[in-house]
């Protein structure tokens, strides 16, 4: 009679038996020798829209990857149904080494590094010089952010009819950041896209800029319709006429040609409110600036470059840099101190 309670012993517990045995589990993996080649155009709850010869195909990814995520403009490696046609779905099984690596966090306090873009050449970073009103620490923060990730800076003002760019373009000055300055009638006529688009050839270009600063209209005159019809549907919300990125694309821009690989890019990411750094280090920093690097030498260990003891003033005052050089790099590596409307 089987007993229940206090009175149970190991006699009146039925255990089932293991069937399968208790062979530890092999850590060997699939080689995928066979695996297709891709670029991740955009990431959507867990499915991964991928441009594989071609074709654009929906994946998703690997139990073996663990917790490694694959962003957009990451290079994939795919098996399974690469066809392309609906409701068919691969399977990402490898994710190569980034070359560059667009990063931020939610706030300064927030120790999670969300990963936007990976293995873009620059970012290109617009802002309005009125309505909205220009936002010079949301710029720096996001130099900052370039500097870090390997990214070059690109610098492009929007609605010059409305304020002259020319005190904006000055804080900036010594950075060396090249620029483009356009009006409302440019962005509308295609002129802006014109002059922008020589400096984004031949190369992946992530855009980012805070909300009504005309950043998805310069996207759209880059990349014609019927390229963003066969890479993919912006997923977009509409407001009083605006249309808001809300998901990071990767579109094909205008005359590079299918299939080229990470050639001819542009990737619009939703508008940001805020860009936290709390993942930046310093030292990776410093690497944008060639002209001042070498005067670290003497710094003291983990010198944030803005203290008593920094080497820097000695470098500079023996004229081996310009003061306006150290004076914005102090300046970009304070912004994580200062609050951005600041």
């Amino acid at each position: 009679m089987r007993r229940y309670g206090k009175h149970t012993d190991e006699d009146d517990i039925r255990v089932r038996p293991n069937r399968k045995g208790n062979r530890p589990r092999s850590t060997l993996r699939p080689k995928h020798e066979d695996a297709a080649d891709g670029m991740v155009l955009t990431v959507d709850r867990g499915r991964l829209t991928c441009l594989v010869g071609g074709r654009t195909v929906v994946a998703m990814k690997a139990r073996e990857l663990g917790r490694k995520a694959a962003v957009v403009g990451d290079r994939v490696s795919l098996v399974g149904d690469l066809s392309g046609t609906k409701d068919t779905l691969a399977r990402i099984v490898r994710i190569a080494a980034r070359s560059s690596v667009l990063r931020r966090t939610a706030d300064d306090d927030d120790p999670y590094e969300r990963v936007v873009v990976a293995n873009a050449d620059q970012l290109a970073i617009v802002s309005a010089l009125a309505d909205p009103e220009p936002r010079p620490r949301l710029i720096d923060r996001c130099l900052v952010a370039a500097y870090d990730g390997g990214l070059e800076p690109l610098l492009i003002l929007t609605k010059a009819d409305l304020a002259p760019p020319g005190p904006l373009l000055e804080t900036y000055e010594a950075l060396g950041v090249p620029y483009v300055v356009t009006s409302r009638e440019e962005l509308t006529d295609g002129q802006a896209a014109g002059r922008v688009h020589a400096l984004l050839d031949g190369k992946v270009t992530a855009f980012v800029g805070h909300s009504g600063v005309g950043k998805t209209t310069l996207v759209n005159a880059l990349v014609p319709e019927e390229r963003r019809r066969t890479t993919g549907r912006v997923n977009a919300v509409t407001g009083r006429g605006r249309h808001t990125t809300t998901s990071a694309l990767a579109l094909p821009l205008a005359g590079a040609a299918e299939g080229t690989g990470l050639t001819g890019w542009v990737i619009d990411t939703p508008g940001v409110r805020s860009f936290g750094l709390n993942h930046v280090d310093p030292s990776r920093v410093i690497h944008a600036f060639p002209d001042l690097e070498p005067g670290t030498v003497d710094c003291p260990r983990a010198c944030s470059h803005d203290e008593p003891d920094c080497a820097l003033d000695d470098w500079v005052a023996g004229g081996h840099a310009d003061p306006a050089r150290l004076y914005s790099l102090r300046r970009l590596l304070s912004v994580r101190e200062r609050h951005e409307g600041d």
